[in-house]
């Protein structure tokens, strides 16, 4: 998809528009596309998007420039936020799988180690489940 691809021509072909409009947009600062060596523009999939979405907001939506210009950047603003919302939604299920871990871990060091008390310097008892009946008695 950002792959640079096509050259401006082929580009406003796909885009449906005139190459000095893109020339245009590009010198705005709306639609960025890559550069070779030489300095000519090389446009991608997601550019031609892009253009797309300008010329509707454009012409359809009847959004000017200044406006454009705005909501691209916090379309890019919400892309971004929702790459850091997977990144730390990946990073609290590792969290819980290694607290999981953990407190299996603690869980059976707690077993061994009651099960290595020696009986003679610290008695252990199984709790009682005998039941005493108490009867109040007679005056």
């Amino acid at each position: 998809m950002d792959a640079p691809l096509f050259v401006i021509s082929v580009a406003a072909q796909l885009a449906g528009m005139h190459a000095q409009t893109l020339r245009s947009y590009d010198r705005e600062g709306l639609v960025s596309p890559g550069r070779t060596a030489g300095g000519g523009r090389r446009y991608s999939h997601r550019d031609i998007e892009l253009l797309r979405e300008v010329q509707r907001l454009s012409q359809d939506e009847g959004v000017n420039r200044a406006g454009i210009r705005r909501i691209i950047e916090l379309e890019s603003q919400v892309d971004a936020l929702r790459s850091r919302i997977a990144e730390l939604t990946e990073q609290v299920a590792e969290l819980q799988d290694d607290l999981l871990g953990a407190r299996m871990d603690a869980a059976n060091a707690a077993a061994n180690a009651i099960a290595g008390l020696r009986r003679d310097v610290v008695p252990w008892q199984q709790p009682g489940t005998a039941i005493v009946a108490w009867r109040r008695p007679r005056r």
